[in-house]
């Protein structure tokens, strides 16, 4: 999870993901799309045209509304998009 800070208040882990491109830009977003509907977990996605804010929030399950475990393996799996759209 290299990359992400964790915030307090409120709870929530942020990066910012720099591209070379619009384009590569837009590849990484329409990844992302598709693997946020395949998991049904939709972080919150600020873009403009090189670069791409991702916040993700605690799940609306999670009743201490803490980061979890699951929240940082979300994180993982972005990261990981965002290595397989760099090659």
């Amino acid at each position: 999870m290299e990359g992400w800070r964790q915030k307090k208040r409120p709870e929530c882990l942020e990066k910012r993901f720099e591209f070379q491109s619009y384009e590569k830009n837009r590849d990484f977003l329409d990844a992302l799309g598709e693997y946020c509907e395949k998991v049904n977990r939709f972080p919150d996605i600020s873009f403009g045209k090189t670069y791409a804010n991702i916040t993700i929030r605690p799940e609306e399950n999670n009743v201490k509304e803490e980061i979890s475990k699951d929240d940082h393996d979300f994180a993982s799996e972005i990261d990981f998009l965002n290595k397989q759209e760099e090659n």
